[in-house]
């Protein structure tokens, strides 16, 4: 887990983003550095295959002890098994072992490895697939999920799941109980992150749409002495109890106040609630995510398809990005910035 630097208050922002953000510390944190399991190189699985991305080392220190990570990071792999390497169609079935609820419609789900000694192989910023066939259906159900467990994890793996009206595979994975199976295939990988790959990132999310960008921002911070990036999040919810991983996020806030800020968007807030209220709009992002016409930044976007729209517009497929629409476009930025997981 995160080490933990002393306790900060939150600092109140003007207007309506009071206590819903912060801005930037110009002290450092104080907080301790975990070794960034997840700074080496990545895996990625196509056509059942695995392929490993790499880059050459530059001169600079950061290049340097980034390099000094994923010599590391490459000697722990291969102490350790990794899961999700075989199975039918590269699919291996996992057992359940245990679940938590969460809220009215969300659980955590905690899958065994094969082994104890094995890790996920997961790598920022990736998903897995996840699959099962209804009885009597012609064809599986298939879809992505990413997990919120650290990729360094041994014997485990978590998947935060919201169960939505009508989703079937959402719906599967809530009506599992220990010792049921399900099967997974990973890793897939949407970016490949490395150390200091842009000095700032903007996150635009919509309820379990943080799990790509937790991971993300999990990348970033827990390689804290390399990785300088720094984080911008903009998250939207329903209601309050919505948030998902909202303690993890404000330890995080806590810990390194200069270097990752939130801001939290509700549509039907408690009476004291002290954040943003509505929807995500033009004008919070406007104040709150680095100038379009800005260096070296990259905005990321994941949520229903509600938000992506209004945010972003869609993806056209898996493999393809589509057009840059919605509030993103109007504000002047332009496809290359922005990345639809």
């Amino acid at each position: 887990m995160f080490a933990r630097a002393a306790t900060r208050t939150f600092q109140a922002a003007s207007g309506p983003l009071k206590m819903s953000s912060r801005q930037y510390a110009t002290t450092p944190s104080g907080g301790t550095n975990n070794t960034a399991i997840l700074a080496g190189a990545a895996l990625a699985i196509g056509a059942g295959s695995y392929y490993a991305f790499t880059s050459s080392a530059g001169t600079t220190p950061a290049k340097k002890a980034e390099a000094k990570v994923g010599e590391v990071v490459d000697a722990a792999k291969a102490a350790a098994k990794e899961a999700f390497t075989g199975g039918e169609q590269g699919f291996v079935p996992l057992t359940v072992e245990s679940v938590k609820t969460l809220n009215h419609n969300t659980k955590l789900v905690r899958f065994k490895l094969p082994e104890e000694d094995q890790v996920s192989g997961m790598h920022t910023a990736s998903a897995l697939l996840t699959k099962f066939k209804p009885e009597g259906a012609e064809k599986a159900i298939i879809r992505p999920y990413t997990p919120v467990s650290d990729d360094d994890t041994k014997g485990h793996m978590e998947l935060l799941v919201k169960r939505y009206e009508g989703g079937k595979m959402s719906s599967h994975i809530h009506s599992l109980a220990p010792g049921d199976k399900l099967d997974v295939k990973g890793p897939i990988v949407k970016y490949p992150w490395s150390p200091n790959k842009h000095e700032e990132i903007a996150l635009v999310a919509g309820g379990t749409g943080i799990t790509p960008m937790y991971q993300l921002i999990k990348a970033v911070l827990q390689n804290t002495e390399v990785d300088k990036t720094k984080i911008t999040l903009v998250y939207g919810n329903i209601a309050e109890e919505d948030i998902l991983l909202h303690k993890e996020l404000r330890t995080l806030e806590n810990t390194f106040p200069q270097r990752f800020r939130t801001f939290y968007v509700l549509e039907k807030p408690p009476a004291e609630w002290q954040g943003t209220t509505g929807y995500v709009t033009k004008e919070l992002l406007k104040q709150v995510l680095p100038e379009p016409k800005g260096e070296n930044f990259k905005v990321f976007v994941c949520g229903p398809p509600g938000l992506m729209k209004a945010v972003s517009g869609p993806k056209k497929a898996p493999t393809d990005q589509g057009e840059l629409t919605g509030l993103l476009q109007e504000l002047g930025y332009n496809k290359d910035q922005v990345l639809k997981f």
